[in-house]
């Protein structure tokens, strides 16, 4: 794995703040030239540091979509398995692993209580999990 450089920490935060910035606008905020933004933008995508770029909504103007956090226990040595499993549903917007009494913390958002339901029986019938909680997220007060 690559280490990352100051340089590259610093065009990563900026990126996370607003991943359309042109490489332009990049450089003359971090102080440094358009040729070292574009060549470090490329080998962290080469390298799999970033691994692609995507919009956010504000939650706001998507008042309807349901919000939840799944916490996931996995059987034994199958942790691997089941986040590949994990990795192809779209409604799983962010996967983490974790310590303590819950192997896995996913992210949901999905449109209606009928695909929550779905979803939820889809990550229950994964073979290694064997147990889950999850909680729907009612406001953000914080993020």
């Amino acid at each position: 794995m690559m280490t990352l450089t100051d340089v590259d920490r610093a065009l990563l935060a900026a990126l996370r703040e607003d991943g359309r910035m042109p490489v332009a606008e990049l450089a003359r905020r971090l102080g440094f030239s358009r040729a070292t933004v574009t060549s470090r933008i490329e080998r962290l995508v080469t390298s799999g540091i970033i691994v692609g770029f995507s919009v956010r909504v504000r939650d706001e103007l998507d008042p309807d979509a349901i919000h939840a956090i799944t916490l996931i226990e996995v059987e034994g040595r199958t942790t691997d398995a089941v986040i590949r499993r994990l990795r192809g549903f779209p409604e799983i917007r962010a996967l983490h692993t974790t310590n303590g009494g819950w192997d896995l913390v996913a992210e949901l958002r999905v449109d209606t209580l009928i695909d929550f339901d779905r979803v939820l029986g889809r990550i229950r019938s994964i073979e290694g999990v064997v147990n889950s909680e999850t909680s729907l997220l009612l406001s953000s007060v914080m993020r």
